[in-house]
C-alpha cells in the first residue's frame, strides 16, 4: 500500500503480511484509519464521518484480488493511493476468451484460483456465484453513485474516483454543493490536534478513552499515537500501565 502525491512522488508505503483471510482485515483497517481522509459533518449534535469509498466495495475488491491473482508472478496485489483517487492492482489472468467487458457483464464463477476460492467461501467471504465485480459496482453506486473503473494492463486495475465526494457528502445531508457553512475537515490533521488537547487535559488518558472521545479505533489511535511520538511531539513517561503523557515543550 503506498500514499502518492503524484505517479512519482510516493510519501509513505506499508506491506501487509499475515495468512490470506488475516491480510483482508488488515488491509481494510490500515486503508480507512491511516490512508482515507473522511469528511466530518453534523447532524444536529449527531458528528457524521464519511470516507470517499464505500468500505464494503472496497473489501470485496480486495478479496477479489487475493481470489484472482496469479502467485506465480511475484508482483504483489498494489494499492496506490492519491488525493483523488485509489487503484488496486492485481497480476490475474483472464480465462480464455475473456475481457473486462465480460467481468460487467452476467458472468459464471470462474476463479484462477480454485483452492483460494473455496476457502474463502467456507469461511463466509465470498459466494460462488461470480457476483465480486456486481458487488464492487453496486455497492459504490449506493454509496456514492461513483462507479468504480475497470481496466486491463498486465493485470487487472480497479480505480475508484472521489475527486469530488465532498460534493456528493453535501447532497446526502441536505447541503447545497458547494455550500461552506457545514463544518468539515480533513481528519488525518485534526485528529493529531485533538490528541494533543486531550493530553495537556489528562496526561494520565488511555488509548481506549482516546478512541471513544475521538469515536475512532484503537488501531487507528495507535497509529496517530506512534506518529506524534516519532515526531517527537509528544513522549511517554514509565511504563505503558502505570506511566503518562508528556507534551514536548516547543510544541503550543
Amino acid at each position: 500500500i503506498g500514499y502518492f502525491k503524484s505517479d512519482s512522488d510516493l510519501i509513505y508505503q506499508d506491506i501487509i503480511r499475515g495468512n490470506i483471510l488475516e491480510q483482508v482485515d488488515k488491509c481494510e483497517d490500515l486503508v480507512f484509519t491511516k490512508y482515507l481522509s473522511a469528511l466530518i459533518s453534523y447532524e444536529g449534535m449527531q458528528r457524521v464521518e464519511s470516507f470517499p469509498i464505500s468500505q464494503l466495495a472496497f473489501r470485496e475488491a480486495i478479496i477479489n484480488a487475493i481470489v484472482h491473482k496469479d502467485y506465480a508472478q511475484s508482483n504483489p496485489i498494489q494499492i496506490s493511493v492519491y488525493d483523488d483517487k485509489l487503484f488496486i492492482y492485481n497480476s490475474a489472468e483472464f480465462p480464455d476468451g475473456w475481457s473486462v467487458n465480460t467481468l460487467l457483464q452476467k458472468h459464471s464463477s470462474n476463479p484462477y484460483n480454485p483452492d483460494i476460492a473455496n476457502v474463502f467461501f467456507l469461511a463466509g467471504y465470498i459466494e460462488s456465484w461470480g457476483r465480486g465485480i456486481e458487488k464492487i459496482i453496486d455497492e459504490s453506486k449506493s454509496f456514492n453513485g461513483i462507479v468504480p473503473k475497470f481496466r486491463w494492463d498486465s493485470g487487472l486495475w480497479v480505480e475508484f474516483d472521489f475527486k469530488n465526494y465532498g460534493d456528493k457528502l453535501g447532497d446526502r445531508v441536505g447541503e447545497k454543493v458547494g455550500e461552506k457553512e457545514k463544518t468539515r475537515e480533513k481528519t488525518r490533521g485534526k485528529t493529531r490536534e485533538k490528541i494533543i488537547e486531550l493530553i495537556k487535559k489528562d496526561k494520565d488518558i488511555t488509548t481506549q478513552q482516546l478512541s471513544e472521545l475521538l469515536g475512532l479505533s484503537i488501531k487507528g489511535i495507535e497509529w496517530q499515537i506512534k506518529k506524534l511520538k516519532s515526531e517527537n511531539i509528544i513522549k511517554r513517561v514509565g511504563s505503558a500501565k502505570g506511566g503518562y503523557w508528556e507534551i514536548v515543550e516547543n510544541v503550543r
